[in-house]
């Protein structure tokens, strides 16, 4: 008897980005996974935590998740890692991965 149900099991070769830079208050190194999984959204590492979230345009727009998901100190520092993750992520229309 199995344990578990497998829900997806996939393989895909992926591009990897790994950027870091520094603002006046804060140094972000990150790995971002660009993957045909998880509806397009591209899968953001934080080297330096290990926390990871998935992130679009809308999500960018969020400041107070991207404070909470990378637990930034304020939103000024926020909007600043907004502003890079505009520049670099893809503005992909969304498109439902589950029928």
């Amino acid at each position: 008897m199995e344990l578990f149900e497998k829900l997806y099991d996939e393989h895909e070769n992926v591009k990897v980005r790994f950027v870091g830079f520094v603002t006046d208050h804060s140094r972000y190194d990150f790995g971002i996974v660009y993957t045909n999984m998880f509806f397009g959204k591209p899968l953001v590492v934080c080297m330096q935590t290990g926390r990871s979230t998935l992130l679009d345009p809308q999500d960018i727009e969020n400041l107070e998740h991207l404070q909470q998901v990378f637990r930034i100190q304020d939103l000024e520092q926020a909007a600043h890692l907004a502003e890079f993750f505009e520049g670099i992520l893809p503005s992909i229309p969304f498109e439902t991965q589950y029928e």
